[in-house]
């Protein structure tokens, strides 16, 4: 059984981005463990959420925990910074806040973390953090670092495929339900071209248990949100795959063809050269 750690910004993101995959190891019997960076003090607040003396930052802990609970997580930590808040805002350059965070210090914390659990796999955000988060940018700056430091021989970035991204929203365009107007009409950036995306996980299996993490973080996505509003089918069929791009041990060329699932050793990367599952790694 392998250990793999994966690397979030705030809480909720390790839902969004991984939770079908986290359940999936856990179900397999990997150890997962969650590090979070923030505690995610400056997300939306909706009116009377919080109890008297709650602060937003306990809610979302709250809600953390039980989506770790409900994905398999072994193990949740935080490394103790501040949100950063949205790019371009002031909060961007507070001491303490995690964009503005001293890279070698960041990656050293992850780095022992990484160390103290031998973990043979790291999960972290593309280049540009999907969506362009400068706490998601610096997930991946320190993930980055933190892999090199610790010598963790295997390391995917989590991200999106514009592609699909881009055909959904012309068979939105098409059917019956229809997205908020303005993710139609603007051009799709987030994650990576189809191109470069090595890997594609199908999380079917565990679609209502990435649906249920994501109702237990109720402060940020509420049921009547874009997310959970979506009827069933269309759920399945936005949030049924998650996509990595795998950088160490770099791929070799497998003419198009995606991993099926995650490795957890660098040897299994030979078995995988193909781009297909080689069973060593994650998967069904």
């Amino acid at each position: 059984m392998a250990t793999v750690t994966f690397f979030h910004a705030h809480p909720d993101d390790e839902t969004i981005a991984t939770g079908g995959t986290m359940a999936d190891l856990a179900h397999q019997g990997h150890r997962v463990v969650l590090v979070t960076a923030t505690r995610g003090e400056l997300g939306e607040v909706p009116d009377a959420l919080l109890d008297p003396g709650e602060s937003l930052a306990e809610r979302r802990m709250s809600e953390l925990a039980e989506a770790g609970r409900i994905l398999g997580v072994s193990r949740q930590s935080f490394l103790d910074y501040h949100d950063s808040g949205m790019a371009g805002e002031e909060s961007n350059g507070r001491p303490g806040c995690f964009a503005a965070a001293d890279l070698d210090e960041a990656a050293e914390a992850l780095a022992g973390i990484l160390a103290e659990e031998a973990s043979e796999v790291l999960v972290i955000y593309d280049e540009h953090g999907g969506y362009g988060h400068p706490d998601h940018i610096q997930v991946h700056r320190v993930g980055m670092r933190a892999a090199a430091l610790a010598g963790t021989p295997v390391v995917y970035m989590s991200t999106m495929d514009r592609d699909f991204i881009e055909a959904l929203r012309q068979q939105a365009a098409d059917s019956d339900w229809q997205p908020p107007e303005d993710t139609l009409d603007e051009p799709v950036t987030m994650g990576e071209p189809a191109s470069r995306i090595t890997t594609e996980v199908d999380v079917t299996r565990w679609i209502d248990d990435k649906r249920r993490a994501m109702r237990a973080h109720a402060s940020q996505i509420g049921p009547d949100s874009f997310f959970l509003s979506m009827p069933e089918d269309v759920f399945t069929t936005v949030w049924g795959q998650e996509w990595f791009i795998r950088v160490r041990p770099e791929p070799t060329a497998t003419d198009g063809r995606r991993e099926a699932a995650l490795l957890l050793s660098p040897d299994s990367a030979i078995a995988n050269a193909a781009g297909v599952a080689s069973g060593v790694g994650v998967g069904r």
